[in-house]
């Protein structure tokens, strides 16, 4: 018995890998995938003020409650505007869009088996799309200046040193303004996974691209402004 090997070999330590964040923004995406997509549905689409109130309500709740955890983004665009200036790191960020996008899908794969497939047809499965007779450039643009506001309350309420401790709050009350102001418009995603979920389960991709460049284009425009501008140093 090789004696010498035995006494002087370590014990290979394999790093811990936190996956509280990740799952954190799997539910996160998961709750205003549910609620948005269900809201729809029961109202056909029909009521703007109850679809608003549902999606900020589901995202005030759950930045609230996970915020701590993994800074709540719950949106591919939200990731990419911290990631571009320098307020999330880089390794984390892939792994963040997939629990997102995963969340999404889910979502929508449940509310498929919640209501009749004939409901979900009706609402296009409550995937964000434009409105009748709005153009291509018309709805990027909505998405663009939509996310742009909601971008600016994230960076205001939540990343700056000296943000309120209301973010959630404020950040759900935005999403309900944009989908008020824009959602006939473009259908007021701000979120790449909100769109993504639904429209791979129910095989609805019109105009499917404004919904990934408009919300991060507009993320990132608002994350530079305000850390150039605005932000406030501890």
């Amino acid at each position: 018995m090789d004696n010498h090997s035995s006494s002087t070999s370590q014990p290979i330590l394999i790093p811990e890998i936190k996956i509280n964040k990740y799952i954190a923004e799997f539910i996160g995406t998961f709750t205003l995938c549910f609620a948005g997509i269900s809201a729809i549905t029961i109202t056909s689409g029909g009521n703007l003020v109850a679809i608003a109130l549902a999606h900020g309500f589901a995202l005030a709740t759950m930045v609230s409650a996970f915020g701590h955890i993994s800074g709540g983004h719950f949106n591919p665009a939200v990731s990419t505007g911290l990631l571009i200036t320098g307020k999330m790191k880089p390794e984390e960020f892939i792994s963040y869009i997939i629990a997102q996008l995963l969340g999404a899908v889910f979502a929508a794969w449940l509310v498929g088996i919640v209501f009749s497939h004939e409901s979900l047809i009706a609402v296009k499965w409550g995937t964000p799309t434009p409105g009748a007779n709005i153009s291509f450039m018309q709805a990027f643009i909505m998405e663009i200046v939509l996310t742009f506001f909601l971008m600016s309350v994230v960076f205001g309420t939540a990343v700056d040193a000296k943000a309120p401790k209301v973010g959630g709050l404020f950040i759900g009350l935005t999403v309900a303004m944009d989908i008020l102001a824009g959602g006939a418009i473009s259908g007021a995603s701000m979120n790449p996974a909100r769109t993504f979920g639904p429209a791979l389960v129910g095989g609805i991709w019109e105009m499917h691209i404004i919904y990934w460049f408009g919300p991060i284009i507009g993320g990132i425009f608002a994350a530079i402004v305000y850390k150039k501008f605005m932000i406030t140093q501890k």
